[in-house]
């Protein structure tokens, strides 16, 4: 609640100007500079390169990436928030970094609602349900039969403590109430691997990460985590559709700017980012991802933050879950 309070006061910030006040006129007349806080070559560097190449056509203008990776990128949100508010230095942010790890935190230096303003959701990454090829369960509800049937339960597979599978096991746990167990490992690949091997039970995972063990045979998929089925594998229900609605989380990628970042070019950036994102050739690139090209005003975004912040927190508390 205090998190939507808060985003009202900046929503009417935002409001206050209009999209055509002079300053935003010449902008950009230099180079912009998206801060990833991702490693190059992962997913969403990559798909965030695609935008801004069409940006850069779009703009006459280079728009360059600096990928700062580590910490989860808390050290790049930290540098963000000090600089210039002018529209040149733009940030990729995700609902990890802002809902879920000042849950975890307490200490993390940036407030992701009043430190930034919000300008666009890019794209989003909604997860599957995976198990190995050999297990018995060819549905959720099957999971938590099976689940009920064996000593302690079955162990769940996530790609750290805090990360998007392990809400999302969290969120299957609390709305099945099926003993599973969490077992953390250091990213998305080991976590994969080892459920291919049979070491652990389940897992939510990107489609993109789980992709060629499914396609090779190794992984089952059981369910898809957004609110309606993906193109991409269209046979997979939604969880709601499986029978465990609430067990849903997309993990956004969005760009956002240092708060006191003037109205007018807040604005047109959402213009040129919305217009950027949703040109036929980058939606026709990461269609066959699974990843979904997603764009709104700055005030809906700002109000997408705000429920994940408060949302997600409320998982965080009922699931017990602690930073390690």
């Amino acid at each position: 609640m205090k998190a939507l309070i808060a985003w009202g006061c900046l929503l009417l910030a935002i409001s206050a100007a209009g999209p055509a006040a002079a300053q935003s006129d010449s902008f950009p007349s230099r180079p912009i500079t998206i801060v990833v806080p991702f490693p190059p070559g992962g997913s969403s560097d990559v798909v965030t390169r695609l935008v801004a190449q069409k940006l850069s056509d779009n703009l006459k203008t280079s728009v360059v990436i600096d990928n700062r990776g580590g910490g989860g990128g808390v050290p790049a949100a930290i540098a963000i928030k000090q600089v210039a508010p002018d529209g040149y230095t733009l940030f990729l942010a995700n609902n990890g970094l802002f809902a879920i790890m000042p849950a975890l935190t307490a200490d993390i230096r940036f407030d992701p609602v009043k430190d930034f303003l919000p300008i666009t959701p890019l794209f989003s990454f909604p997860s599957v349900l995976v198990v190995p090829s050999g297990s018995p369960a060819k549905t959720a509800k099957d999971l938590v039969a099976l689940a009920r049937t064996k000593p302690g339960g079955l162990n769940f597979a996530s790609q750290g403590v805090g990360s998007g599978g392990h809400i999302l096991g969290e969120m299957f746990r609390l709305n099945s109430g099926a003993p599973f167990t969490h077992v953390p490992y250091r990213g998305a690949g080991p976590a994969v691997t080892d459920l291919a091997a049979g070491n652990v039970d389940l897992l939510f995972s990107s489609y993109v990460s789980a992709i060629g063990q499914v396609q090779g045979g190794k992984l089952r998929v059981l369910g898809w985590t957004s609110i309606k089925r993906s193109p991409a594998i269209p046979d997979v229900p939604t969880m709601a559709e499986a029978g465990f609605p609430g067990t849903e989380l997309e993990i956004w990628q969005g760009i956002v700017a240092p708060l006191g970042t003037p109205a007018p070019i807040v604005h047109k950036l959402n213009e040129e980012f919305v217009k950027a994102a949703k040109s036929p050739d980058v939606v026709s690139k990461v269609a066959a991802q699974a990843v979904e090209m997603y764009t709104t005003s700055p005030e809906d975004f700002a109000k997408l933050i705000a429920s994940d912040v408060d949302r997600l927190a409320k998982v965080i508390r009922d699931a017990g879950i602690k930073m390690q």
